[in-house]
């Protein structure tokens, strides 16, 4: 059975960020594995922050249990794993569109290897134009950047590459 086809993944999957309301923690990467152990039941959930010291984990693992208790689960573990450390890679295509479609630029490719990637323009995910310039380094929460775009002057959110 795959992941998403397992009712028990998709309990897990469901799951909402709490800072980036548009996309579930599958979409954005942080859930990496679900185990039900065949003989007990016993669930585990495997999760990886987007950074260390990320706020919305303590949210993230009660709405998980929260979910698989729901789904009759109620004494699922969650675990918490830094190895691979998360990358905006990890977002799924479906997530970076709509981020897009909430107006929050995605990010670019995170990349691994070399020197450390600069940002020097970002799309306006409300009109598309490249005429943008960063307002703040940080925006309504620490894994995003606030920009303005020239062209339509509206102010958006940028999920920063990690």
């Amino acid at each position: 059975m795959n992941a998403s086809s397992d009712p028990t993944w998709r309990a897990a999957a469901s799951v909402v960020d709490p800072e980036l309301r548009v996309l579930t923690i599958e979409e954005l990467g942080v859930l990496r594995e679900v185990v039900t152990e065949p003989d007990s039941g016993r669930v585990t959930v495997t999760i990886t922050p987007t950074y260390t010291g990320c706020p919305a984990m303590d949210v993230i693992r009660a709405d998980i249990r929260a979910a698989l208790a729901a789904a009759g689960h109620p004494e699922a573990e969650v675990v918490t794993v830094y190895a691979p450390a998360w990358s905006t890679d990890w977002i799924s295509g479906t997530g970076r569109a709509k981020l897009a479609a909430a107006g929050i630029a995605p990010p670019g490719p995170a990349g691994t290897a070399g020197p450390v990637p600069l940002t020097l323009s970002v799309r306006c995910p409300l009109c598309g134009a490249a005429d943008t310039e960063q307002v703040s380094r940080f925006g309504s929460t620490a894994c995003k950047s606030l920009w303005r775009c020239r062209a339509c002057r509206e102010p958006f959110d940028h999920l920063r590459a990690f």
